[in-house]
This record gives structure tokens, C-alpha cells and sequence, in this order.
């Protein structure tokens, strides 16, 4: 939650930040971007330095980072403070978030599962209260504060993971394992068909790989049009519509209350229409929607809009990672991180790109922007999924021929 509540902070109060400094929203997307990037520096380097240094170093030295990057943010320093404390902000949020996440898979056995969706949830509630204290805050003229809660907040879950320890933690993974059956069984790849010796591996290693390309784009895309949608949508609202800064901030936790509904049922909406049937519709949706927020720029219109693409578009991340752990099969770990890692860049690159689209074109044209993201996401995803289909194609017209043979 405290995640949550960290990583949404600048584009809760990005409208009076852009004023206080007198800059551009090309510059608050710099900072967007500076802490992002940290973000994924702290996830490729977690799992590493818990090999070197343990599991509670690691976590507890994380959560420090940010808390006192939060606290110095809230301090207002000048410009180009603020843009090198980002990303050790970022570093703390992402090596906290993959880190705990790490943990709640690694000693939650059969329930990793629900765990993990529970951890998921909470995120998105952390994301959904912030835009509520972002608006009180912006409206008492204190929207440095928010900055101030988090790290107060981060300072408080240090000393919880200090004092309370879980032991469970303090044994080896495989120990665990032995401990719990079930966790041995849950590991099973379900979905996961045998290559068949007669299959190319050349062949094998192409169809993986242009899965995983199509994966890794579609992660920078994702993670690129949710973060710059959420950071610029109070200010496309404050431009185009004439709200307050206060008003527009709440638009933010309407998108995360929708997340969070969305968050609680797509996981069982996924396993029954399928993983690529999923978020080939929530894809096409998501990109209509986007459509029709370019000829309804409304207040109403955009709030029922924001609330409808929450819902569409909360499942994506977690079902595109196991859509592509099923389609790639045998590197989990390598996986998900790889697309974790793609996420950063899209989350760092993508909002600074949007913020210079938005002061040299405007809001219209960037609703537009946020449309054209929205079915290159829908076109990669079709790419996607049609390179999984050829690859079980290939893989049963081989296990066909190897039968034939053997007869």
C-alpha cells in the first residue's frame, strides 16, 4: 500500500508542483521518468544483493531509501535536487515493491496465488487514497504534505519489518519447498506442453523469441499509457475543462477504485475465457474508449471514461505475465523480470515523452496520443497472441509426426 501510495504521489500533485517551480510538464515528466528508471534499477539489482548482503539488509535498506527520499521531497528542495533524489525514490519503491513480492511467492505455497493478488489489490488501494489526500492537501495549500505522509508512513513500516520479522524468511527457499508439498506441486507449468525431440530447437528458440519481443513491447506500451495517463489526466482536466487543481487530483482515485474492483475478479474472468481472449478484449476496449474520450471531453464523460478504462485495463499486467510465462515456458524467473524491466522503460520514457507532446501540441492532440497508444497496444497484443498459436501449432504438428514415426 505504501508503494502504492509513493509511486502515484508526483501525479497527484504534478498541477501545483508545475506552478510552484515555474516549469514545463516536460520537466515533471523528467521527474516522472528520473524515479522510474531508478524503480528499475532497484528490481534488476534485488535479487543480487540478497545473495550478497540477505534478505533483511536488502528490504529494510530499500524502505529507508525511500523514506528519506520522500521526506527530502517534501522539503521542496530546488530543481535539479528533486530530479536526483527521483531516482533513489525510485530505487526504494521498486526494490521494496519486488522484494516483498519475492517473499509473499516464496513462502505462501499453494497460496501464492491469492497472496499475491492480495499484495496486487493493496497497491492499487494505496494508489486509490493518494489522489484523496493529494486534493485535501492541494486545497488546504500544503500539497508538499503528501510527499511528507509517505515518508512518514515508510519510516513507520520500517520499524514494523524491523521489529517484526517473519522467520519463515530466514530459510532456504528449497527448505521451504520441503516444508510445504504443496508449494513443490503448485510449481507445475500448467498449460506447459513437452517440446518434442523432432521439433526444430532453432525453430523453437525463433517462435519464443518473437514471443518474448512481442511481450517486452507490449509491457513498455502498457506501463508507458497508464503512467503518463494517470500523471497528465488532472492537467488535460484543469486545461480543457476549467476544474480545479483539488477537483481534477480525484479523477486519480476514481481510475484506482476501478482498478482495484477490476483487480478482484479478472484474475477468474482470465482463467476462463483464456489469458490471450482476455486481453485481446480488454485491449479493444481500452482503445475505443480512448477514442471516444477525444470526441467527449466533458467532466462527466471523462470520469465515466476513466472509470470504464480502469476496469478494462486492471488486469492486464498480471495476466500478460502469465500469458507469456505459459506461451514461454522453463525461465520463469528470467521472464518476469525481463518484463518488469520493460515496464520501467515504458513507465520511464513514455510519461516524458508525453510531457513534451502535451506543452508543444496541447490537450486535444494528446487525448489523441493516448488513443493511438491504446490500439498499438491492442495491435501488439494481437502479435502476440498470434505468435503463441503458431508455436503450439508447431509444437503439436511435431509431437504428431514424432507419434507417426514411432508407429
Amino acid at each position: 500500500m505504501v508503494v502504492g501510495l509513493g509511486q502515484l504521489a508526483i501525479g497527484a500533485v504534478l498541477e501545483p508542483m508545475v506552478h510552484a517551480y515555474g516549469i514545463h510538464y516536460g520537466d515533471g515528466g523528467q521527474l516522472v521518468m528520473h524515479q522510474f528508471l531508478g524503480g528499475m534499477a532497484g528490481i534488476l539489482c534485488a535479487p543480487w544483493l540478497i545473495g550478497k548482503r540477505g534478505k533483511k539488509f536488502v528490504l529494510l535498506t530499500a524502505i529507508g531509501i525511500m523514506a528519506v527520499a520522500e521526506l527530502l521531497y517534501a522539503m521542496l528542495p530546488p530543481w535539479p535536487v528533486m530530479l536526483t533524489i527521483a531516482p533513489f525514490a525510485g530505487i526504494g519503491l521498486g526494490m521494496t515493491e519486488s522484494v516483498v513480492g519475492a517473499f509473499v511467492v516464496g513462502s505462501s505455497g499453494a497460496k501464492a496465488n491469492t497472496a499475491m493478488s492480495r499484495v496486487e489489490t493493496f497497491f492499487g488501494v494505496g494508489a486509490l487514497l493518494i489522489p484523496f489526500a493529494g486534493a485535501a492537501l492541494i486545497e488546504a495549500g500544503q500539497w508538499k504534505l503528501s510527499f511528507g505522509i509517505v515518508g512518514v508512513l515508510s519510516a513507520l513500516l520500517f520499524a514494523l519489518w524491523l521489529v517484526w520479522w517473519p522467520s519463515i524468511l530466514d530459510g532456504r527457499p528449497q527448505d521451504q519447498a520441503r516444508q510445504d508439498p504443496a508449494l513443490t506441486a503448485s510449481t507445475g507449468s500448467e498449460a506447459r506442453p513437452p517440446a518434442p525431440e523432432a521439433a526444430s530447437a532453432a525453430g523453437r528458440h525463433r517462435q519464443a523469441g518473437m514471443i518474448m519481443a512481442a511481450c517486452c513491447l507490449f509491457f513498455i506500451v502498457y506501463v508507458g499509457l497508464e503512467m503518463s495517463f494517470i500523471h497528465y489526466l488532472p492537467s488535460l482536466l484543469v486545461v480543457s475543462n476549467g476544474m480545479t487543481e483539488a477537483s481534477a487530483t480525484l479523477v486519480l482515485s476514481l481510475f484506482w477504485g476501478a482498478m482495484v474492483i477490476g483487480r478482484l475478479v479478472a484474475g477468474q474472468l482470465a482463467d476462463r475465457v483464456g489469458g490471450a481472449v482476455y486481453l485481446l478484449s480488454t485491449c479493444l476496449a481500452a482503445a475505443v474508449l480512448f477514442v471516444l474520450m477525444t470526441f467527449f471531453t466533458g467532466t462527466v464523460p471523462a470520469f465515466l471514461f476513466t472509470f470504464i478504462v480502469g476496469l478494462m485495463m486492471s488486469g492486464m499486467f498480471a495476466i500478460a505475465i502469465v500469458f507469456a510465462n505459459r506461451a514461454v515456458p522453463g525461465a520463469a524467473e528470467r521472464t518476469t523480470s525481463l518484463l518488469m524491466a520493460c515496464g520501467g522503460i515504458g513507465g520511464a520514457l513514455v510519461p516524458e515523452a508525453t510531457g513534451w507532446f502535451l506543452d508543444e501540441y496541447g490537450p486535444d492532440a494528446t487525448r489523441w496520443l493516448f488513443a493511438a497508444a491504446a490500439f498499438a497496444l491492442l495491435i501488439v497484443m494481437a502479435w502476440a497472441a498470434s505468435a503463441a498459436r503458431q508455436s503450439r501449432s508447431s509444437l503439436r504438428i511435431a509431437g504428431a509426426q514424432e507419434q507417426t514415426r514411432s508407429l
